[in-house]
């Protein structure tokens, strides 16, 4: 069956557009409720990020679970992946995140995790999707669902970070500067890394409702950039605003993206015999990654672009470590998900263990260029089963060989196709992407 609500990372729109309305987020947690709590009850922690309308749906959502008679635990503004954590550690029936990640504060979406902390798998969103087509029905009063707050789940969130890592870090001597992206971090990041014994900086801390990714955070570092360069840190870490996404900057204000994060990651686990397995990308990793990670003979996979996918590779092999150049990135061993927090302190202790600043880490994947082009048709076709794009597609594989690779793939949500050609000489693959998008548009014709 087709889902009808749920993409690849929960339900995600723009407030008051479609169903990211207060009436259908209440008919969303009732269904929740009734298919993750079921007839015994059950508790169900509703975390949020930072966004004004974030206040809304938290109520809809709790007048729907209780409702449905389950109880609700409310935590306030955490990042998602302390949702996943503190779901498992309190026993929860399930977790429930208001963000829209790191899209603009316009947006705003639902995200769930089962009782293990981990994404719902797709049966059980279909099944939710099934009960929000009955008709809502409220269980007798004696049955209704209590509300109370989690004061402490902060700390607890805290002192799981401080403890991912194989011996609790000492990050004395490291200045440090944080761009909490306005987001679920601002309150727990600078704590976690201060009291490790870093000097810290913060940088975009003051969420006001509206400011949450704007001009800030993993998908906008130029000011922790600048602030890097100017006031001479050793490094800088910028969260997406739910607190699962990273990239880092170096002292020289170069970024680092999620595959070269990746890379420090597996290879400082590789070297100190805590690698299980290989390491899972996506079909956007770049391919001096997998170059990098085969030369220690270490095992690369790529999966569908989203998280869950990489999630369900890791799963499938019993694998530890995967993740996307976003930075979303998934310590298996330490998290059920995507943990910005708990990514940059791997980092960080590979840094330590090697004695190496941010800057030489990140050398030892040397990144191959990429040229992305975003054909816009009339109308959609499927690009592998025209015969004469094929024939294109295979002349310039053929040409690239084992030195490159491109990737073609329809836009899920707009009637675009996305050219990505990827190899050592960056000329060389601007002319097949240029090559490859006008047969595209040839076919499908150009808007």
């Amino acid at each position: 069956m087709k889902k009808c609500y749920f993409g690849t990372d929960g339900i995600r729109g723009r407030v008051g557009d479609g169903v990211i309305n207060p009436e259908f987020i209440l008919r969303l947690g009732w269904a929740a409720g009734r298919v993750l709590a079921g007839e015994k009850g059950g508790s169900v922690l509703i975390g949020k990020d930072t966004r004004i309308s974030g206040y809304m749906f938290e109520s809809a959502l709790q007048a729907g679970l209780s409702a449905a008679g389950a109880d609700i635990r409310l935590l306030g503004p955490m990042p998602t992946p302390a949702v996943a954590y503190l779901t498992r550690t309190f026993s929860a029936s399930a977790g429930i995140v208001i963000s829209a990640s790191h899209n603009p504060y316009q947006d705003n979406g639902i995200k769930f995790f089962s009782a293990t902390g981990e994404k719902l798998p797709d049966d059980v969103e279909l099944a939710i999707e099934a009960e929000l087509d009955q008709p809502l029905q409220v269980v007798t009063p004696d049955r209704l669902g209590k509300a109370r707050r989690i004061v402490d789940a902060a700390g607890r969130y805290i002192e799981y970070c401080k403890h991912s890592t194989a011996a609790q870090l000492d990050l004395s001597g490291l200045y440090l500067i944080l761009d909490c992206a306005n987001g679920a971090t601002y309150h727990v990041a600078p704590q976690v890394f201060s009291e490790l014994g870093a000097r810290v900086d913060v940088l975009a801390d003051e969420p006001d409702g509206f400011n949450i990714n704007a001009g800030c955070g993993s998908t906008d570092p130029a000011a922790l950039q600048a602030a890097v360069r100017q006031r001479g840190a050793d490094l800088g870490i910028a969260f997406d605003g739910d607190g699962d996404r990273v990239i880092l900057v170096d002292h020289t204000g170069a970024t680092v993206d999620g595959d070269e994060l990746l890379c420090i990651i597996a290879s400082e686990a590789h070297r100190s015999g805590q690698l299980k397995g290989g390491v899972v990308g996506t079909q956007m990793s770049n391919l001096g990654l997998e170059e990098m990670l085969s030369a220690r003979g270490i095992d690369f996979i790529r999966a569908q672009v989203g998280d869950r996918f990489v999630l369900a590779e890791l799963l499938a092999r019993e694998w530890w470590l995967g993740g996307e150049g976003s930075g979303h990135i998934i310590c298996r061993d330490k998290s059920t998900t995507g943990d910005a927090i708990v990514a940059a302190l791997q980092v960080l202790n590979a840094v330590l263990q090697s004695g190496l600043p941010l800057f030489e880490l990140k050398q030892q994947m040397q990144k191959l260029p990429q040229v992305l082009v975003n054909v816009r048709l009339e109308k959609m076709f499927d690009p592998h089963g025209d015969e004469s794009f094929r024939l294109d597609l295979e002349r310039a594989e053929t040409s690239l060989g084992s030195s490159g690779r491109v990737l073609v793939r329809a836009s899920g949500t707009e009637p675009v196709i996305r050219v990505m050609v990827e190899g050592h000489d960056r000329e060389t693959i601007r002319h097949h992407a240029e090559a490859l998008a006008d047969s595209l548009r040839a076919i499908g014709g150009a808007c």
